[in-house]
C-alpha cells in the first residue's frame, strides 16, 4: 500500500454556516450565468473526467461529513456529478442529482438548477448520455435519472434488493419512496444493470468497489483518464480532503472500519492521491482547472 502524509492532500476551504444534518445531502446551485462550456477532450488513453457542480450547501456542519469533527466547524458544501467522456462517444455519469420538487420545498436550496442543465452547461446534451453510474440511493445522488432519457443505470445488486421492493416499494427509510418506486420501473424497463459486488468493469476503462458502507452496498468508481491514470470517483464514500487527508470515517456510515479500508483502497488505486476526488469538498474546484458554469477538469 502507498503511503500518503497531510501534505498529500489539498486542504478543503471552510467557511461558518449552520443548518441541522440530514443522512443525505441536498443539491445547491448557485445561478450562473456562463455561456455553454466546450465538451473536454477524451484521449485514446483515457476518459476526459469532470467534476460538475451544480450546488452549494452554506453552513453545513463538518461533524455530519467527518466523524469526531468539531461541532463549531462549518463548510459551504459543493453538491455536484461527474462526467466521463470516451473517444469511442460514450458520456458516463456518476451519480445523477434530484429534482422532484419536494426535496426543493424541503431543503430551499438557493439558485438551483437541475443536474441535466448542469450537464448541458458543461457541454454535453442530456439525451446523449449513455450510462449513469449511481453510487448509492440517497435521493440528492439518485433521483436525477430519469433526467437522462437514453441512460442505462448502474448500481449494486445488494443495493437494489435491499432498498427496493418487487412492487417499487421502499423496504429501508434511507431509500425515499418515490425514487425506489422509479427505480423499479426502470428496472421493469431494462435500464437497469445491477453490478455483482467489488472490482467490476461495467465499461470498458471504468470499474467499481464496493466497502464504503455509506449504504448498504454503496459503491465508489475508478476510472482511466488521460495518460493511462486512474482517479477514483469516491462520492459520498468519503466526503472530504479531510477524511482521506487524516484518515477519518465519513460521519454517516454503518460501518467506520469498512470506511477505512475503503478509502485506503481508493487511494492505492489512484494514480496519485489528489486524483482521489470526494463527494462533496469544494476544494475540487481550487485543486484542479476550472473552465467556467461550474466545471472543473480533473487531471
Amino acid at each position: 500500500m502507498r503511503r500518503y502524509t497531510a501534505r498529500s492532500f489539498v486542504r478543503p476551504f471552510v467557511r461558518p454556516f449552520a443548518r441541522p444534518f440530514a443522512v443525505a445531502l441536498p443539491l445547491l446551485l448557485p445561478a450562473c450565468t456562463s455561456p455553454r462550456a466546450v465538451p473536454a477532450p477524451a484521449t485514446e488513453s483515457g476518459y476526459a473526467l469532470e467534476a460538475i457542480r451544480f450546488g452549494t450547501l452554506a453552513n453545513f456542519p463538518v461533524r455530519g461529513l467527518v466523524a469526531g469533527a468539531d461541532s463549531a466547524r462549518r463548510i459551504d458544501v459543493a453538491v455536484m456529478v461527474w462526467a466521463l467522456r470516451g473517444a469511442d462517444g460514450k458520456t458516463v455519469l456518476v451519480d445523477a442529482g434530484f429534482h422532484r420538487q419536494k426535496f426543493i420545498t424541503q431543503w430551499k436550496p438557493l439558485d438551483y438548477v437541475l443536474p441535466s442543465e448542469a450537464v448541458r452547461r458543461a457541454g454535453i446534451d442530456p439525451a446523449d448520455v449513455t450510462d449513469i453510474v449511481v453510487s448509492h440511493i440517497h435521493w440528492d445522488h439518485a433521483d436525477g435519472v430519469d433526467l437522462f432519457p437514453n441512460a442505462r443505470v448502474w448500481l449494486q445488486r445488494e443495493e437494489f434488493e435491499y432498498y427496493v421492493g418487487p412492487r417499487g416499494e421502499a423496504l429501508k427509510p434511507a431509500i425515499d419512496p418515490e425514487v425506489a418506486a422509479m427505480y423499479r420501473r426502470l428496472f421493469d424497463e431494462g435500464r437497469v444493470r445491477l453490478v455483482d459486488g467489488t472490482d467490476r468493469e461495467i465499461i470498458p476503462g471504468i470499474r467499481v468497489y464496493t466497502g464504503g458502507k455509506h449504504t448498504w452496498a454503496s459503491q465508489f468508481v475508478g476510472a482511466r483518464i488521460g495518460g493511462g491514470r486512474t482517479a477514483i470517483i469516491a462520492s459520498d464514500n468519503a466526503y472530504l480532503y479531510e477524511n482521506l487527508r487524516d484518515r477519518r470515517p465519513i460521519a454517516q456510515t454503518l460501518d467506520s472500519l469498512s470506511n477505512l479500508r475503503a478509502q485506503a483502497r481508493m487511494l492505492e488505486l489512484a494514480s496519485e492521491p489528489k486524483l482521489v476526488v470526494p463527494g462533496h469538498d469544494p476544494a475540487v474546484f481550487t485543486t484542479f482547472p476550472t473552465r467556467g458554469s461550474g466545471v472543473a477538469l480533473v487531471r
